[in-house]
Parts: C-alpha cells; sequence; structure tokens
C-alpha cells in the first residue's frame, strides 16, 4: 500500500471531527456513561485519546522528555492505560472536551510539519510519523466506535478504514510473537470490501490456502477487537487464519483480552 502523508492526515482530521462534533453535545451525565469496555466510561474514553495524543506531540518535538516521561509512566506496569483513565475522572467534561480538542489540533498541526519517514521515540519500538499518525488514526476510530455503541448512534462512513485494515495486516507477525506463538509460515490471503460496495481492497497471494474475507469495516472491528468476529459477517477459511483472528489486534502494548459476543440484549457481556 503506497503511502500518501497528506491523505493520511486527512483521515485522521475527518475521524476526529466526526468524534468531537458527537462529544461536543454530550450531556455532563452521559460523560460517566459506561462503554463496552469494561471499567471505562466515555470520559475514559477521551481522556485515553487526549493522553496519548499530547505524548505523541511531545515524542516528535521533544524527544527526550518524552522518554523520561515513559519511562516513569511504564515502570509502574502496563496497566498505564488504567491508571491514567483514573487519574482523568475528576476533570470536569467541558475541561476534559476541551483539553482533547487543544492536544489534537495540536498533533494535527505537528504531524501536518513532519516529514512522514521522520523517527519519533514511542511506548514501544520508535515510530515514523506516518506510523504515529495511522495509529492514532485507529485509536480514534476504535474508542470512537465505544462511544457510538454506548449512544446508540451509527459510526460515521470513515475514509480512514484502508489505513486501519493495512495496519490490522500488518500486524500479523506482532500479535503472534506478542501472545507468545510460532509466526505462521503460511501466508494470509484478505480480500475486504470498501465501504463504495464496488472496491475490494486485497493483502497477501491470490493462491493462499488461508483467507479472511468480507466487509472492510467487519475486519476493522475486529483487529481493533471492538466486536467479536461471530458478530461479523467475516468469512475465515483455513486454521492459520482462524487462530490469527482470534489474536488480532491492530494496537500495541500487552495482549488484548478482545470482545464477548453480543447479548441477546445488544450489549458486550
Amino acid at each position: 500500500m503506497t503511502l500518501d502523508y497528506p491523505a493520511l492526515l486527512e483521515e485522521l482530521k475527518v475521524e476526529s471531527d466526526g468524534i468531537i462534533g458527537v462529544l461536543r453535545d454530550l450531556a455532563e451525565q452521559d460523560w460517566d456513561r459506561g462503554t463496552p469496555a469494561i471499567g471505562w466510561s466515555i470520559r475514559d474514553q477521551v481522556s485515553h485519546l487526549a493522553y496519548f495524543d499530547e505524548t505523541a506531540t511531545a515524542a516528535i518535538r521533544e524527544p527526550e522528555r518524552f522518554i523520561e516521561e515513559a519511562a516513569a509512566l511504564t515502570a509502574g506496569g502496563t496497566d498505564f492505560p488504567d491508571r491514567i483513565a483514573a487519574e482523568s475522572r475528576s476533570m470536569p467534561a467541558g475541561e476534559l472536551f476541551d483539553w482533547f480538542v487543544r492536544v489534537r489540533g495540536e498533533l494535527l498541526a505537528v504531524l501536518a510539519e513532519t516529514e512522514p519517514r521522520t523517527r519519533a521515540p514511542w511506548y514501544g519500538p520508535d515510530m515514523s510519523a506516518a506510523s504515529s499518525a495511522t495509529a492514532r488514526l485507529m485509536e480514534t476510530w476504535a474508542h470512537g466506535q465505544d462511544v457510538y455503541d454506548t449512544l446508540a448512534v451509527p459510526h460515521p462512513p470513515s475514509i480512514g478504514l484502508r489505513s486501519i485494515a493495512h495496519l490490522g495486516v500488518s500486524t500479523f507477525s506482532f500479535v503472534h510473537r506478542l501472545n507468545d506463538r510460532e509466526v505462521p509460515t503460511q501466508p494470509v490471503r484478505v480480500e475486504l470490501r470498501a465501504p463504495d460496495g464496488e472496491s475490494v481492497w486485497t493483502w497477501g497471494p491470490e493462491d493462499a490456502a488461508n483467507v479472511v474475507s468480507g466487509p472492510a469495516e467487519d475486519f476493522v472491528i475486529v483487529v481493533t477487537q471492538r466486536r467479536h468476529i461471530s458478530d461479523t459477517a467475516l468469512t475465515v477459511t483455513g486454521s492459520v487464519a482462524a487462530s490469527w483472528m482470534s489474536i488480532a489486534q491492530a494496537f500495541a502494548n500487552v495482549p488484548g483480552p478482545g470482545r464477548a459476543p453480543l447479548t441477546t440484549t445488544g450489549r458486550h457481556s
């Protein structure tokens, strides 16, 4: 997939505008509504995005300060996302919203002025500016999905689905190592129907015995661990593909717990 950096930044902006538009009209009491991520409210989803937007900007602008602060944060354990959420729960909703809008704008600005291949430190391996933008796009889509689900409103069509799907495919080897599994030597073919209903996005050899196919949004919602695969229209052929889909995640940190199949009430169990 050829990198179009300006297009990638536009994808991030559009996804950002969508979730900001929903949050802008949110009633004060709704910020504390529980989301499908167990133990996390809407405010937790937003503070998570805001915090890591701020640190992504710092990683590019002030890498030495970022490295020092990241080391202190991660020294406390891999549960740092939960600790960050807990620390921000006393923030008034209006202040939290303003924080997110401000730091997202700053991040978009710094990414736009940075060469896409410029490396910056992160909580794992260093990342390029382009990879950082893709990661923020994926995170915004995923945490936004939890907010949309909580409010029972549809997730606006995202022009960034292909970029997130590409990240989901690219992490194939990573997630196997993350879960202490041997990386399969057999390739997996991924065939996804684009939102326009006509285009098909593909990865992997055409003659692969292992295949994942279906709507692009369904693939993205699985690799961001916002739905169990049984609640999607994805078709999975082959043991390697099935095993991969059981652990697939497009985000770093520790192995994600995934989501249980939806109950008859439509909420995650």
